[in-house]
């Protein structure tokens, strides 16, 4: 989802509408192309919207109060407004279009009249486009990257707040005893890549989620936004053993509806067809989860917000039907995954033993294989669900991807040459996971927004779905119930919290239409929710200020 300019929220009830005229007609047409899917979204955003919208009506009517104090909800305000027109579509149109535009900005380019000449997702002009039904419609003008133009060169906003006055309006905050002792932070203007505010920012401190963002940037520059995973089933030539070899998909599952997802039914269904094409319909079942290295626990053993870190594993091995938050999880992903792999074999015909771990030699011949969505698409679902389970996935993959022992400690080392790579500042920078659940991680404010500036950079386009990942305050992910009377909408950020631990790091759009990158990193807080609140405000205060 991106967030607006301020600027014409200055205007804002005309712009809206207008958005919504130019929005409307696009959603009915991609209705025509993902109907399934934008079914569901639409049936579960209506109420969150409506919710939305109801609440924003309150902010909307101050915006008439000529108040200075009023302006950061004159901000909030326009972007409920504005945000909750979209809500439900950008989740379901997906992230990227063939030349890596983000596809909200597409809609948000036809919203604003503007015209361009890229000819997005079709190979050629005059052609389909590609990888969409017949018939769908041409696309949508081209939009500048909105991480460019917020704050950009040519874009005609105010300079960079500035140092002395960020300082007076964040000490005060970062003095509040719920942020515990001695809290640190850095406030970085993205265009420029200066930092704006420190307070201890090169102090490193346990980051908790945060960690995240490190592990979304090495990922996506070790293997590439367009990387996908692959899980296969191979045949041992001259016998009837079939293999179910791992992947390290986090995102495999079970469900009847995979919902865009690598799916156990269909990958099923074409290796029963393959078998039944060499006159096969008993087989001996093994799996393999070789890909990934050393012990599965992590450190904090057995824990609902984890299960245990394989090769293969369904529905992140989940019990109760979930997709997102701490669940009660199997206690061997990897059996249970080839287990309903066997039941689904069985459905098409084709008998197995019990299933049990293996190895597929180089002779083996594939069968059937089913791919996960774009590595884009699981570093964002991982920011905004806060996910462990894709984050210690994809931190053993940028091990695997760069030649390194793909176990926990192999893991953390590859993270850290990769972010060495990009010229990042790492000094008292330590991953003992990819999640952040590990207390002996350890990353300062500078290397966080670094991070983030780094993946706003047009030369490093395939970094920027850490930017697109990011919790919506108000609206997405772990933010949902957050920043409810604040800079809702203007503030994206990812979260973090361990006992005694709470962070936020991501991005806000100034009064003056500046996008900056923050981080906060607080430790031997006492109260998580009043510390929170806290770091809340800190952002909201961000958003509401000119600075100069």
């Amino acid at each position: 989802m991106v967030v607006p300019e301020l600027r014409p929220w200055r205007a804002a009830r005309p712009h809206v509408a207008r958005a919504a005229d130019a929005v409307r007609p696009r959603l009915a047409r991609a209705a025509g192309i993902v109907a399934p899917r934008l079914a569901r979204v639409a049936a579960a955003a209506k109420p969150r919207v409506a919710r939305l919208t109801q609440a924003a009506k309150p902010q909307l009517a101050r915006i008439t109060r000529p108040k200075a104090d009023r302006t950061w909800q004159y901000t909030a305000g326009a972007a409920t407004a504005g945000l909750a027109l979209a809500v439900g579509v950008v989740t379901a149109a997906g992230p990227w279009d063939s030349t890596g535009q983000r596809t909200a900005e597409r809609d948000r380019a036809a919203a604003l009249e503007r015209t361009g000449g890229a000819d997005h997702g079709r190979t050629s002009e005059g052609s389909d486009t590609s990888g969409t039904a017949a018939g769908a419609p041409r696309p949508a003008p081209s939009a500048a990257s909105v991480l460019t133009g917020l704050g950009g060169a040519t874009t005609p906003v105010k300079s960079a707040p500035g140092s002395t006055a960020l300082a007076r309006v964040l000490n005060p905050l970062l003095a509040d005893p719920a942020l515990g002792t001695g809290p640190k932070a850095a406030v970085v203007d993205v265009a420029t890549g200066k930092r704006l505010y420190g307070a201890g920012a090169g102090q490193a401190l346990t980051p908790a989620s945060t960690t995240k963002i490190a592990t979304a940037v090495a990922a996506l520059s070790a293997m590439g936004a367009d990387h996908r995973l692959t899980t296969r089933v191979a045949l041992e030539p001259g016998t009837r053993e079939i293999v179910l070899v791992g992947g390290g998909d986090p995102t495999l599952t079970a469900r009847e509806n995979a919902e865009g997802f690598a799916g156990l039914r269909p990958l099923a269904a074409s290796t029963a067809a393959a078998l039944k094409k060499r006159g096969i319909t008993q087989a001996t079942l093994s799996y393999d989860t070789t890909l990934f290295a050393g012990s599965e626990f992590h450190p904090i053993g057995v824990n609902p917000n984890l299960a245990r870190v394989t090769a293969l594993t369904a529905d992140e091995g989940r019990t109760d039907g979930s997709t997102s938050g701490p669940a009660p999880r199997v206690a061997d992903p990897a059996a249970d995954a080839a287990g309903k792999f066997a039941a689904f074999l069985r459905a098409q015909g084709i008998k197995t033993t019990p299933p049990g771990p293996s190895k597929a030699t180089a002779r083996a011949v594939t069968l059937a294989t089913v791919s996960s969505p774009p590595i884009a698409t699981l570093v964002e679902r991982m920011l905004t669900n806060s996910d462990n389970d894709i984050a210690e996935a994809l931190a053993r993959q940028t091990a695997v991807a760069t030649g390194v022992r793909a176990d926990f400690a192999g893991a953390g080392r590859a993270i850290h040459a990769q972010l060495q790579k990009l010229g990042l500042p790492l000094s008292g920078a330590r991953f003992k996971d990819g999640s952040g659940l590990d207390r002996e991680d350890r990353l300062t404010a500078d290397l966080l927004t670094a991070l983030l500036t780094k993946a706003a950079d047009p030369a490093h386009p395939d970094l920027r779905p850490t930017l697109t990942g990011l919790p919506v305050a108000g609206f997405t992910g772990t933010l949902t119930t957050r920043y409810a009377d604040g800079a809702a909408g203007v503030v994206r950020a990812k979260t973090g919290t361990l006992t005694g631990v709470n962070t936020l790091a991501g991005t806000v759009v100034d009064r003056t239409g500046r996008l900056l990158a923050f981080a906060l990193l607080t430790s031997n807080t006492t109260d998580p929710t009043a510390a929170q609140s806290a770091l809340d405000r800190t952002a909201t205060a961000l958003a509401a200020c000119g600075c100069r």
